[in-house]
């Protein structure tokens, strides 16, 4: 296993959850009173400052008069992903489909040091020929990145749905250096 991309993974995942960790806490996690009543001890139910917001009226504890303590559940989001390859040339990828809420949509991380910028297209294949492809301008370094199509209604079931990046040199030989599939089988050792 790769633990550079399994660092990637864990880096992008980190820096997603950030603002989700901001909408938790809120403007004040000492419990002082900021007039909006944020905080992650009122998020939580744990403060005596009221909470601002209402529950659906077909919530039993909203009917009380008392609100559920805790963040709202996240919806889920399923993903089939293909292997973490790489090239020579010094880029490495991993591609997946990723399905939630009746949208799929399609992401590559990246590590790109090849020492020159390069070009990324992900395209997303669905049933019936839909398809759905962007261009992403992938920078020099070790840093991770990462290129993600827009999210489209879903049709047909997730398996119908297949991803690949190709990471090529922007000028006019374009070189093909590295192409990563959602549903390519993991490279063998022999």
């Amino acid at each position: 296993m790769n633990l550079r991309l399994i660092g990637i993974g864990a880096g992008v995942l980190i820096i997603l959850s950030l603002p989700l960790a901001g909408a938790i806490a809120g403007p004040d996690l000492a419990g002082q009173e900021d007039g909006k009543g944020g905080g992650l001890l009122s998020t939580l139910g744990l403060s005596d400052a009221p909470r601002t917001g209402s529950a659906p009226p077909s919530d039993p504890a909203a009917a009380s008069g008392r609100e559920r303590p805790g963040p709202a559940e996240q919806p889920r989001t399923d993903s089939r992903c293909g292997p973490e390859v790489s090239s020579p040339h010094g880029v490495e990828a991993q591609t997946c489909v990723l399905v939630g809420e009746g949208l799929t949509w399609g992401r590559s991380y990246y590590r790109n040091t090849s020492g020159r910028a390069l070009d990324a297209v992900l395209t997303v294949m669905g049933p019936a020929g839909r398809t759905v492809q962007i261009r992403c301008a992938v920078g020099v370094g070790d840093e991770p990145g990462l290129c993600e199509t827009p999210r489209e209604s879903s049709a047909g079931t997730p398996e119908s749905y297949s991803a690949v990046a190709e990471f090529a040199v922007p000028d006019d030989e374009g070189d093909l250096l590295l192409r990563s599939g959602s549903n390519s089988p993991a490279p063998s050792d022999g």
